[in-house]
């Protein structure tokens, strides 16, 4: 089964699949146009979630991070000047400088991550969506920034003018053969711009999956996400504010949408509509949105 994930709503779904699928039946290929270098360490947030979730040790409270980390390293960086733009726990940056040290070692994305993956007892095949740098980039008003400048940094407030993606468009090394041994393929309910676009917009990988049966969850409920910038983003790249510009994201590839039973606005088009309870705030909810993603698997 793989899955297409970003950092935080589609982790939540997982949560529930892993109660109903083994994990080494699971295939999440990662966003990884979020990813950063911090202080040397190569900081990929999505799939570190995702890896964290895995390993039963992801800080749910936040969805990213380790849970109960301590951040000495980081206090130090401030206290000695060197502020850090994202707030890195000890155990964490540890991951971030073992991935860096590999990958300087010769290493792809995607061995890197199997190495990190194998060390945390991980089964399940974490997939980057390549193994070149790719940014993601907000243009807004006061000129080009990166996604975490403009999400962290900024605290997303920035006008957004545009979305652009700068830097490889190879799939990583796996991603291509994982889609095409699989029938079906699920796409999370992370942001269809910044998260899932990204993963899309690969070279062969669309192409590949409007082979396959692709149900999406949409991260909407009415004009609004239920987390992150989604809106804004859509919104500036000219798509319509709610399931239907999700939709519209994935107009070429899209069988089923499921979106969410509080939702009044219907989109319609060449797919089929379904509605569920996607708001995943409990583990029971994500464990119940699973339940019925499957049933449409089946």
């Amino acid at each position: 089964m793989i899955i297409l994930s970003g950092g935080t709503g589609t982790p939540k779904l997982l949560r529930g699949l892993r109660r109903f699928v083994m994990d080494d039946e699971l295939t999440v290929i990662v966003n990884t146009a979020e990813d950063i270098t911090i202080s040397g360490g190569l900081v990929c947030p999505d799939i570190d979630t995702v890896l964290y979730l895995f390993a039963g040790i992801l800080d749910e409270d936040r969805w990213w991070g380790i849970r109960g980390d301590t951040f000495h390293t980081h206090n130090a960086m401030k206290d000695a000047g060197a502020t850090e733009l994202l707030a890195i726990g000890d155990r964490d940056r540890a991951t971030h400088l073992l991935r860096t040290a590999l990958i300087s070692g010769g290493m792809s994305l995607t061995g890197a991550t199997r190495d990190i993956a194998a060390r945390f007892g991980i089964s399940a095949r974490i997939l980057p969506m390549s193994d070149g740098h790719v940014e993601t980039i907000i243009r807004t008003p006061d000129g080009d920034v990166h996604f975490q400048d403009f999400w962290v940094g900024n605290r997303g407030e920035a006008e957004v003018l545009g979305v652009l993606q700068r830097g490889a468009d190879e799939p990583g090394e796996e991603v291509l053969d994982a889609i095409e041994h699989e029938d079906t393929v699920v796409i999370g309910p992370s942001n269809p711009i910044s998260s899932i676009g990204p993963i899309l917009s690969m070279r062969g990988v669309r192409e590949a999956l409007r082979d396959k049966r692709v149900i999406a969850v949409s991260p909407m409920i009415g004009s609004a996400p239920v987390s992150g910038p989604a809106g804004k983003l859509l919104r500036a790249m000219g798509f319509e504010v709610s399931s239907g510009g999700v939709a519209q994201c994935y107009d070429d590839i899209l069988d089923v949408l499921v979106i969410d039973e509080r939702d009044t606005i219907v989109p319609s088009g060449g797919f089929e509509v379904v509605a569920a309870d996607t708001l995943m705030d409990t583990r029971e909810k994500s464990e119940s949105l699973a339940r019925f993603i499957l049933h449409l698997l089946r």
